[in-house]
Formats: structure tokens, sequence, C-alpha cells
């Protein structure tokens, strides 16, 4: 609470982080401004893809989830094994850093059991990542927690096909069934990726595409230029 109010104003990416802060009495100028992704970056090429297929060994016959984040039970790590625990036919792969993310009794247990069609490639970066989010039939991030998830940024400015939990922090940026799919349980996750991958379901690609454009780093940047102006002029 300090820190907060020794500033001149806050910046918080999302309505949702605001509403959090505006609870908490402190009489300071909030601005909500996007993490912010770069959309030039995140546009996965063929040779990324490619690149991302082969060491893998994806084939082209395969259906893939991916998800991107901490192996933590707030990002929902546990949902996702769960979900590809009954959808065998599905390849998962969820990239994270497995020892950083210091794992707690439940995730370690989960870590060693598996099923066989999920993967854990670790921390991967460059092209590689963008191959996968540029391959991936869906992204799936089931976290229970976040102030904006700058994973499903990417992923949005990657093209990719996004399943979400449905909680506060996507309110009102990111809308089910224009932009994105939303679900709560288990079994609607599961529902969701079936009709995803057998293209009973419509796209929300390009509304989700429109996301990432509208939070490009270079229109971020001219937000925030505007902020550090009235900052300045205090």
């Amino acid at each position: 609470m300090y820190l907060y109010n020794s500033a001149d104003v806050i910046i918080t990416p999302t309505p949702y982080s605001k509403s959090l802060l505006e609870s908490y009495d402190l009489n300071k100028e909030i601005y909500p401004i996007s993490n912010g992704v770069d959309v030039a970056q995140f546009n996965p090429t063929s040779k990324q893809i490619n690149e991302f297929t082969q060491q893998f060994h994806i084939s082209e016959e395969d259906k893939l989830v991916i998800s991107v984040g901490w192996l933590f039970e707030r990002k929902g790590f546990d949902t996702f094994v769960e979900v590809a625990r009954e959808m065998p036919r599905v390849k998962f792969m969820w990239f994270g850093d497995v020892r950083l993310s210091n794992p707690t009794s439940k995730i370690k247990k989960l870590l060693k059991e598996l099923p066989e069609n999920l993967i854990l490639p670790g921390y991967v970066s460059g092209d590689i990542i963008k191959g996968a989010y540029g391959r991936a039939d869906v992204f799936f991030f089931p976290s229970r927690e976040e102030t904006e998830g700058i994973v499903v940024l990417e992923a949005l400015a990657c093209k990719t096909q996004i399943l979400l939990r449905d909680i506060p922090a996507f309110d009102p940026w990111m809308q089910d069934r224009v932009n994105c799919y939303k679900g709560k349980t288990n079994q609607d996750f599961i529902d969701y990726i079936n009709k995803i991958i057998n293209h009973e379901l419509p796209s929300t690609i390009e509304e989700g595409c429109k996301v990432a454009k509208e939070r490009d780093l270079l229109l971020i940047g001219k937000q925030l230029k505007e902020v550090y102006e009235k900052v300045e002029s205090l």
C-alpha cells in the first residue's frame, strides 16, 4: 500500500486489475493500459511452424492443444492435465520451466502421472514457441487468476484459436463466442476442444487478432507517453 500511495498515478493492465486497485481506496488516478504485444514479431512463418513440428514430431494429422506458463494450480495446470487425460487422441503441450515453477505437492503428483498424450517441453522461446502458436489447433488457457495474461495476447497475435477459463480478468475485452471461447468446467473445456478441432464452431481467430492489434506495442507506447506527460505536468 505504501508503494501505491507513493505514486503520482498508477498504471495497470486491465479494467479488472483497475477495479481491484480501486477497492483499496488509494485516491490515485488509475490507468488501465495493456502490457501490449509485438504484433510484427508474433506472426508465425511457415519456416517457424515447420521447425516446431519437426522438433516435436507433430504430424499433419495430429490435433494439437497448447498452453504456456508456470506449472501452477493458479495457472490451471492441473485442469490442463485432467482435460488431456480425458482426450487421449489429442496431443497436448504445456510450455513452461518445470523446475523453476517450484511445483506444489499436488503438481508434483500430477507430474508423476502424466497422460501419454501430454508433452512438457520446458521453457521454449523464439522461433519454436511462435511455431507452436502457429501450428496449434487450440490455445487453451485455464488460468484461475490473471491481471491480463501476456501469453493470451501472443496467441491472439499469432492467430491461434483461443479457449479461456471464464474469469473476471478477461472481461470485457475477451468476449465469449466473439474473439474467443470461454468455459468454466472440465467438461466445458472438453466439449469446446472437440467442437473446435472438428470444425463444429465458428472461428473467432480474426476477431481475436483485432484485439492483439489494438494492443500492439506501438499503440501502447503512445498511451504510456500520454500518461507520462500528464505526470510531468502535475
